[in-house]
C-alpha cells in the first residue's frame, strides 16, 4: 500500500474513530457542569452498545436503536443519580461501582441474549458531492449520518449551555448549589436532569461504537474509552470545543494504527493496545504543567448538596 492510499484511508477512517470520544466527553461536560462528577463513563457507554445492538438486531432501524440506547444508558444512570444526589453516597466510589456493574451486566446480558457477535446492518456512507471527489480528503466528506450530526449536537449544547437562561442555571447549580437555591433554583431536580442527558449522550457514544462502526457486540467492546473521555474533559478543562478537538486527537491516533499494520510496520500489540492510554497520560501531565489560573472545573464538582446545608 502506497502512502497516498495510507493518507487517504487515515482521514478518511479518523472521523470514525473520534465520535465516540466526542458524544461520550460532551455527556461528560453537561453531566459535571451540573457539579456531579461522572466517572461512570465506560459503564454507560458498554450499557448503550448492548442496548443499541439489541434493538438493532429486533427492529432493524439504526436510528430507533441509537435512541433506544440513549434511553437504556440514561435509565441506568438513574441508579448512579440517586446513589449521589439523594444518598450523598462518594461520586467516585459511585462512578467506579457503576462501571464494574454495568460490565458485568452487560456481559451477562450479551451472553443470556445471544447477541454476542451477531452482525448487524446499519448506516451507509453519504458523499457530499464534489467533496468527496476531492483527492487525499476527499473520503473526509463520505461519512455516514451520526458523524456529520456530531457538530451540530456540538453546537446545540454549547448553545444550550451558554446562550439560554436554562444553561445558566445549570451551570449555577455546578459553580454554587447554595446561591442558586437561594434564587429559587431546585439543585436536585437540576442535577438530575443533568445525569440522565448526559448519560444519554455517552450511551449514543457507546451505540456508535456497537451499531453503527463495528455493527456486532462483544463483552467490553469499549475498550476504555470511557476512561479515555474522562482524561478528555480534563484535557479541555470543561470546555465542548477543546474536547471536540481532543476527541479529533485521539481518533486521528486510533485510526493511524491499522494503518500502520496494513503498511507492514510490525508493531507489538501490547505497544498498540497502550498507546491510547499513554497519550492520555502524556496529555494529563501537559494539562497540570500548562495550568495557569483558573482550570474551569465546576467550583462545586464532585460536592454533594442539602438544602438545610445551605451556608
Amino acid at each position: 500500500m502506497n502512502a497516498f492510499a495510507i493518507a487517504t484511508n487515515w482521514l478518511g477512517n479518523a472521523p470514525d474513530f473520534a465520535v465516540p470520544y466526542a458524544l461520550a466527553a460532551l455527556g461528560l461536560i453537561l453531566t459535571e457542569r451540573a457539579g456531579v462528577l461522572s466517572l461512570g463513563a465506560e459503564g454507560l457507554m458498554l450499557v448503550g452498545a448492548l442496548a443499541g445492538i439489541g434493538a438493532q438486531i429486533a427492529l432493524g432501524q439504526p436510528g430507533i436503536s441509537l435512541v433506544i440506547a440513549m434511553l437504556a444508558a440514561s435509565g441506568v444512570s438513574l441508579l448512579f443519580a440517586v446513589m449521589v444526589i439523594l444518598l450523598r453516597v462518594n461520586q467516585v466510589i459511585a462512578g467506579l461501582a457503576l462501571v464494574f456493574f454495568c460490565q458485568g451486566l452487560t456481559s451477562l446480558m450479551g451472553t443470556l441474549f445471544g447477541w454476542t457477535n451477531v452482525a448487524v446492518t446499519s448506516f451507509s456512507a453519504i458523499p457530499l458531492w464534489p467533496l468527496s471527489d476531492l483527492p487525499l480528503v476527499g473520503r473526509l466528506f463520505a461519512q455516514n449520518i451520526v458523524v456529520y450530526l456530531t457538530l451540530p449536537i456540538f453546537i446545540g449544547v454549547v448553545w444550550y449551555l451558554t446562550r439560554t437562561s436554562a444553561g445558566l442555571r445549570l451551570r449555577a447549580v455546578g459553580e454554587n448549589p447554595q446561591a442558586a437555591d437561594a434564587a429559587g433554583i431546585s439543585v436536585t431536580a437540576w442535577r438530575f436532569a443533568a445525569v440522565l442527558a448526559g448519560a444519554a449522550l455517552v450511551g449514543l457514544a457507546g451505540a456508535y461504537i456497537s451499531v453503527v462502526s463495528t455493527k456486532l457486540w462483544i463483552a467490553g467492546m469499549t475498550g476504555g474509552r470511557g476512561w479515555i473521555a474522562v482524561g478528555l474533559v480534563i484535557f479541555a478543562r470543561w470546555s465542548p470545543w477543546k474536547a471536540l478537538a481532543g476527541a479529533v486527537l485521539f481518533g486521528c491516533i486510533e485510526a493511524l494504527i491499522p494503518q500502520l499494520a496494513a503498511a507492514g510496520v510490525q508493531l507489538p500489540q501490547y505497544f498498540v493496545l497502550m498507546t491510547p492510554y499513554a497519550v492520555t497520560l502524556a496529555v494529563m501531565v501537559w494539562v497540570a504543567l500548562a495550568r495557569r489560573g483558573g482550570d474551569g472545573e465546576p467550583g462545586a464538582l464532585g460536592q454533594p448538596y442539602l438544602r438545610e446545608e445551605r451556608r
